[in-house]
């Protein structure tokens, strides 16, 4: 048997049960955003099914058939919630592009800067630690403000260029949590002792989100212990089907979080507490029933912190926001952590706030990890129609709960936007309402 053989094989066997669960009943296309901009069945989750199956058993070829309708999926996994009969899309999707990679890796094919960043930069701390290092000098340089004069960041890297001028500006390092630490409560007695996720991007860049999720938790009378050898997630590889490597990294959180006895996990990041909340089924396969059931026992504390923060209802709201606030949804957050309502809670807690509720709160704003980057065209396509209902809102803030998100949303302001406004992370909203200075 050759590679090619070996890596259809392989599809089949994992996917075999999962495909021929979906009946093709099509109620997952209104709910699939690729379906709702490109009009066509191979962008609906039913039709990406029914190539997945014809590519595992071998009627079709896994790069020249099935890769460019898997890659145009944004893993918003909305057809899931969709779906009458529980097919378990996620599952499928991470088959299918675990085939595509390892086949791509059998012809050669050569990704250097998407490898480069993968596997020599998001799963070594270190070498993230530097990265932030350099981007803060970046800023401080005055480096920054020539690059977006001129813009150079688009000449240099086209269409990723663009996404220069949505992200943060970053405040001074002392704000950077550090590893290894227990920060204790503010409040007389403790109430809960948690574990404090801290991503690699927002460590990196977005520490101000981490910085006001640690404070806010503090306030609420938590513990919070921040274990040293955390590491990514693994959301990224796993979305670029290099799971060998994503399940190596849960591998290694578990074992950094497992020092700790903690009543939860908390992450500030949709996507990554999504694939947290699966590391059970993401380890099922290479490491056998001891991880998994290690895993299991993680998965079980992971909380996003909007649902830690309101089920404690102890947040000192100090000030009146008076602002007009709408609210984009994480997708991984609401389909699979299924906490997607209780940052909406936690906005209509705050002082003097107008909250208004975006029409189609519930579509993906095409963030997708890195899917605006490698599918820019598509991923504004869909941006654009949710701005324009942010547009007819006109909202002075647009919260978000995902550090992709607000990458996005940012840059939908930035490119859509009719009216000035801004777009952050709930933690700062909530920050900004407890009096907690801006960084």
């Amino acid at each position: 048997m050759n590679n090619a053989d070996s890596i259809t094989n392989t599809l089949l066997k994992k996917t075999y049960d999962e495909v021929n669960q979906c009946i093709q009943c099509g109620y997952c296309l209104p709910a699939c955003p690729t379906y709702a901009s490109m009009e066509n069945e191979s962008a609906s989750p039913r039709g990406r099914i029914n190539l997945v199956k014809m590519a595992a058993e071998g009627k079709i070829d896994i790069l020249e058939d099935l890769k460019e309708p898997i890659d145009l999926c944004l893993g918003c996994r909305a057809c899931e919630v969709a779906c009458p009969v529980n097919v378990p899309y996620g599952s499928i999707l991470e088959h299918a592009k675990e085939a595509i990679n390892d086949a791509e890796v059998h012809a050669r094919k050569k990704h250097t800067f998407k490898d480069f960043a993968l596997n020599h930069l998001f799963m070594k701390p270190k070498t993230m630690k530097l990265s932030s290092n350099m981007y803060f000098l970046y800023q401080k340089s005055g480096l920054q403000r020539v690059v977006r004069a001129t813009n150079l960041s688009e000449k240099l890297v086209k269409k990723a260029g663009k996404f220069e001028k949505a992200l943060p500006k970053v405040p001074s390092k002392k704000y950077q949590i550090q590893r290894g630490q227990l920060y204790e409560a503010k409040t007389e007695k403790t109430v809960k002792t948690v574990a404090l996720f801290l991503g690699c991007i927002n460590d990196a860049i977005f520490y101000h989100v981490n910085y006001y999720t640690l404070e806010l938790l503090r306030m609420s009378g938590c513990d919070v212990y921040v274990p040293k050898e955390q590491t990514c997630c693994g959301a990224l590889h796993a979305h670029q089907g290099q799971m060998k490597h994503s399940r190596q990294l849960a591998k290694d959180n578990l074992k950094a979080f497992d020092q700790y006895e903690v009543d939860a996990i908390i992450t500030n990041a949709g996507g990554c507490g999504a694939i947290l909340r699966e590391y059970d089924q993401l380890l099922i396969e290479e490491f056998g029933t001891e991880w998994v059931r290690k895993a299991e026992q993680f998965t079980k504390k992971i909380k996003d912190i909007s649902e830690v923060l309101f089920s404690l209802d102890s947040l000192p709201f100090s000030k009146e926001i008076e602002k007009v606030v709408t609210y984009q949804p994480s997708c991984h957050l609401s389909n699979i952590q299924k906490a997607g309502d209780y940052p909406e809670k936690l906005l209509k807690k705050i002082p003097g706030i107008k909250y208004v509720e975006l029409p189609s709160k519930n579509t993906c704003c095409a963030s997708g990890g890195i899917y605006n980057i490698q599918q820019y065209d598509e991923s504004m396509k869909i941006l654009s129609k949710k701005m324009n209902e942010v547009n007819n809102i006109q909202p002075e803030i647009v919260v978000t709960s995902n550090p992709g998100c607000l990458i996005q949303m940012t840059h939908g302001v930035n490119t859509f936007g009719k009216k000035p406004s801004e777009s952050i992370h709930l933690v700062e909203l909530l920050a900004r309402a407890c009096g907690i200075e801006p960084l």
